[in-house]
Formats: structure tokens, sequence, C-alpha cells
């Protein structure tokens, strides 16, 4: 079976035609790619409600509790550029396949698991089989459907779906949470992965647009330790008598690198074709992808545990809390569609940095005890304008940046927008998180009027996490009311520094769009000199 034809089955569901830029079947194609795209976003933020109740259960650190709201997209983030360029090469459908089946299993481990060291396995596992996934959805998007607006308008909504899906996650954990235990949360999506397993064998096409070429597996091992060694070690940062372990991370992380960068400068056929990344319209849109979808992975974690943890609320509302930001998502998608059509993918990309400023201003400022809805609601509203805004540009310019048989360094590098990001984010804000409740629980010990009386192993358990404080005040209710309330204060100084480190990395992500990214005429003329430079190749 040769994979130089476009689509090589005997009746391709969705054969591009040659007067038309989109595939036959056009919608149910589409809805087919983002029900694939579900099975991996679901699990992205299904977690971070269930946090609270989590770390109760198995008395959690703070650490630990952040490796497993991180575990998954570290998963995704370690692996998606291998597995998007073994797409391009083997066929993407059979890798969606492969990555949709072993999410129902890696579900089950999460569900099922004895203890929290399991559960973080089982979400890095549910990362890496999204990693198969995810890769491929806008793979087949730029290849199925031909440059132009057509193609816009669906990885607009591919993109909205997808954002969507992560804000609607905290509201279906939640209601599951009313009747259920924590794990039941991680076993929703098994069904949602049978339904995209029966549509993507029916209305995927086998083969389209892929490479001949060999993958780089030596690059894709290196990507792979180079990603994980970087998350790990942000978030073993703050943990005490982890010194030798976070500076062991950071000398794998560097030398990784370094040796990543020199493979794909001699590699025949790279994994990352730097001559492509340096392009302007590449690189930026990547940073700023990565800035915007990571501030909203982080301020969703964040989120979750604040209005549970300080404000008391229960875990359904704590959930719908969050729908401000999936309905902005998706109706401001189809507009920023058309502002890049009309705009330019700049323009755009500075009002989605603009909105998403102001939604972590309003966290820093105002998100303190006893606040009404209306701050959460509007920093939210705000955070999903963003990311709605931000989705299609940085989308449609990696994919129009690259030459069609590598969309998958496109996809792959879309996905790193949200996966990386997320972890980079939850992992510096859980960082700063943990080692701000840490201090000021110290802190409030060494005040405390019995401070003598404290045990060492009491003091530490009260310097873990939020959940392992209320697991003391439990054990001690004579001195509940303290403890509850120094937990709080603790929680809120250590999202405050987190928030501040948000703000801090839109407001740089904001200034490299702005001085590097190209305004629309320019724009418009690079994309086209880099589609007749690669179709002569």
């Amino acid at each position: 079976m040769s994979h130089n034809k476009d689509i090589n089955t005997k009746k391709p569901p969705a054969k591009p035609t040659a007067s038309s830029t989109v595939p036959e079947k056009a919608g149910i194609v589409l809805a087919t790619l983002i029900v694939v795209a579900a099975v991996a976003n679901l699990p992205l933020a299904m977690a971070n409600v269930a946090l609270p109740a989590i770390g109760t259960y198995f008395n959690a650190s703070q650490t630990q509790l952040n490796l497993v709201a991180v575990g998954y997209s570290l998963g995704l983030a370690c692996s998606v550029l291998w597995l998007g360029a073994l797409g391009d090469r083997y066929g993407r459908k059979q890798i969606a396949l492969l990555g949709v089946t072993l999410a129902i299993p890696a579900a089950l481990i999460c569900g099922f698991a004895p203890s929290i060291e399991i559960l973080i396995a089982g979400r890095l596992f549910g990362g890496i089989a999204a990693g198969m996934a995810f890769p491929t959805c806008l793979a087949l998007i730029a290849a199925l459907w031909g440059p132009g607006p057509a193609r816009t308008r669906s990885i607009a909504l591919w993109a909205a779906a997808g954002g969507a899906l992560n804000a609607c996650g905290p509201l279906i954990s939640g209601g599951l949470l009313l009747f259920l235990p924590w794990n039941a949360v991680f076993l929703v999506v098994i069904p949602v992965a049978l339904v995209a397993l029966v549509m993507a064998l029916k209305f995927i096409p086998s083969h389209v647009h892929e490479s001949p070429e060999q993958v780089d597996n030596f690059g894709g091992i290196l990507s792979l330790v180079f990603v994980g060694a970087l998350i790990l070690a942000i978030n073993f940062a703050p943990v005490p008598n982890m010194g030798k372990l976070v500076l062991s991370l950071t000398a794998v992380t560097i030398v990784t690198l370094i040796l990543f960068v020199i493979r794909q400068r001699r590699a025949k056929n790279p994994l990352y074709d730097l001559k492509v990344a340096a392009r302007p319209t590449f690189w930026v849109a990547a940073v700023g992808g990565v800035i915007v979808f990571g501030s909203l992975m982080g301020a969703m974690f964040l989120g979750q545990q604040f209005m549970q943890n300080v404000l008391g609320y229960s875990t359904v509302a704590a959930g719908a809390a969050i729908l401000p930001a999936a309905v902005l998502m998706i109706l401001v998608a189809p507009r920023s569609a058309k502002l890049v059509q009309e705009q330019g993918s700049r323009f755009t990309l500075l009002l989605s940095f603009g909105a998403v400023l102001i939604a972590l201003v309003i966290m820093f400022l105002f998100w303190n005890e006893g606040i009404s809805y209306w701050s959460i609601g509007t920093a939210y509203v705000f955070l999903g304008i963003g990311v709605g805004l931000g989705g299609t540009p940085s989308s449609n310019s990696l994919a129009a940046s690259v030459p069609i048989t590598k969309v998958g360094m496109a996809s792959g590098t879309t996905d790193l927008q949200r996966d990386l990001g997320g972890a980079l984010m939850q992992s510096i804000f859980g960082a700063l998180l943990a080692a701000g409740f840490a201090s000021s629980m110290s802190s409030a010990i060494a005040a405390a009027p019995n401070a003598a009386e404290i045990s060492n192993s009491v003091a530490s358990q009260l310097m873990l996490s939020y959940a392992s404080a209320e697991n003391i005040a439990q054990q001690y209710p004579q001195y509940a009311e303290q403890i509850t309330a120094a937990a709080k204060t603790a929680f809120l100084a250590g999202d405050d520094k987190a928030y501040i480190a948000g703000i801090i990395s839109v407001l740089i992500g904001a200034a490299l769009v702005f001085f590097f990214f190209p305004k629309k005429k320019k724009e418009d003329e690079l994309l086209q000199q880099y589609h007749a430079a690669d179709t002569k190749q």
C-alpha cells in the first residue's frame, strides 16, 4: 500500500475533490475528529475538581496533588511530537485508534488506583495514550481541508470544542462527585472512547498525505526525556530534601535539550524541523499558545482548589463556576476565525493576551475569602474570551507554516501549546502554591500560643497541603477552627504568588507577539513564500 497517495482506500469517506477545499461529508468527519479529541481533552481537567477529595482520601501532599493534576499533561507533552511524527509516517488513523483504545485501560488504572503513586502513573499513561489520539486530529484537518477560510473555520470549531470540553470537565466531575466517590471522574471517558472508536473506524480516512520518510526515533526519545525532566524538576523544586533530585533533573533537561538540537540539525529527516520552527509565524504562535492555554489550565487547577477549600463550594458549584469560560470559548472562536481573516493573527493574538491578562489580574486582586461569585464569574468570562480568541490564530498559523507532509509537526506543536503549556503553568503554579502554603503554615505554627506542644510529625502534616491540614483538624477538633483558618490563609498566600507568575508570563508573551509576529500583509506574504518554497522541495 503506497503512502504517497492522498487517500488510499477503495471508497474513501472524505476525499477532497479538485474543485473543493473541503472533504466529502466534511461535517461528520469534523465531528469524528472532535469526539476523538474529546477522549484526550476530557481527562485533562476532570481531575481538578476531585483534587480535594483525592488529597483527603490518600492524605496526599500538595506536590503529589500537583503531580496528579499535571501527570496527564506531562504524558501528552512528552510524547506528542514523536507520536505525531509516527502518524505522519505510518498512518494517522491507525495511531489515533491505538491511542483511543489505550485510553480505556488508563482510565481503569486511575479509577481503581490503590495508592497516590499508582494514580499518578495512571495519569501519565493516559497522557501518553492521548498523545497518540490527539496529534492526528489537527493533522487530518490540515491534510483534508485545503488552505483558506474553510480550514480556518474548521480549526476554530475544533479548538473551541476542545477548550469547552476542558472547561466543562470540572462540571461533569462535580456532578459525579455528588453521588459517587472520587474515582468515578476517571471512568467517565470510557463510554466516550467507545463512541470515538466506532466513529473513527467508519469515518476517518486510512491514509492522507503521509510522508514516506523515516521517523527520527532517537530525536523522539530525546524530546520525551527533555520535557519529562523539565516538568518533574519544576514540581519537585519546592519539596524539602529534594535538592539533589531537582539538580539531577535540571542537568538531564539541559543535556537532552542540547542533544536534541544537535540531532535535529544533523538528522536527514528531523523530528522537528528547526528551519520551519524558526519561521516567525510558527515560533511566535507556538510560544503564544503555550502561555494562553497554560494560563487556562493553571487557572482552572488553582480555581477548583480555591473554591472548594477557601470558599467552601460544593464540587458541582465549583464545576459550574467555570461555565462562563466554556460558553465564551464557543461564542468567541468563530469570531476569532473572522478576525484572523480580516485583521491577521497578530491582532487576534494580542486581543487574546489582553483578555487573559485581565482574568489573571482579577484573580490576583479579588479572589480572597468571602468574595461573591461575580468576581469568579467575571474572571472566567475574560479567560474564556482570551482562550477563544487565541486558539484559532495560533493553530492556524502553525498549520499554514509547515509543508503538508509535516502537518504532524504543526499538530504536535499545537498539542504542545495545550499540554506543555498546561504542564508548565500547572507545575509553576503548583510549585509556588506548595512553597507559599508551607511557608505560611510554618509561620502560623511558630506563632501559635501552644507551638511547643505541636510535634514535628504534626507540623509536617500541617505543611503538606490544605487537605492534609484538614485531616489534622479532624484529629484535633478542639483546634479545628484555628487550623482551618490558618490553612485558608496559607492557601491564599501560595496562590497569590502563582497568579503573579501568570501575569508576568502573559506580559512576556504579549511582548513577543507585538515585536516579532508579522502584521497581516506581511503574514500573508510570508505564508505564500513558505508554501511556494515547500512545494518545490
